[in-house]
């Protein structure tokens, strides 16, 4: 990953709703959620749920497909994992054990909640 796609990416999770937004797809997790249904639980206006779902399409972040008459929205998880292994490419400076418990956190599920 190139420096401008991780800028890209982390600034367009810099903005709470898209944050929000990104959030709940990856509880969704394969199946994905259709636009509408993002800003009802949101509790965004349709238009503007649009404007943020675009910025984090250009950001890669997300990924749609048309499903009859609605666009189904879900997160693109290697992208993300992409992005993060950029952050933490360098860590440990040939060190393994001083970022083991960063990796080790990153690999285990937490338990379902049910509040975000």
């Amino acid at each position: 990953m190139e420096i401008s796609e991780a800028i890209a990416s982390f600034a367009a999770l810099s903005q709470e709703t898209r944050l929000e937004a990104f959030r709940l797809l990856v509880r969704h997790e394969p199946e994905g959620v259709p636009a509408g249904e993002i800003a009802r639980q949101l509790g965004v206006p349709h238009n503007t749920m649009s404007a943020h779902l675009s910025v984090l399409t250009r950001a890669e972040l997300v990924l749609s497909r048309r499903q009859s008459r609605s666009i189904i929205y879900r997160a693109n998880l290697k992208h993300m994992q992409e992005a993060v292994r950029f952050l933490i490419n360098d860590c440990c400076a040939g060190h393994p054990e001083v970022c083991e418990p960063l990796i080790s956190s990153l690999v285990a599920c937490p338990p379902n909640r049910t509040n975000p």
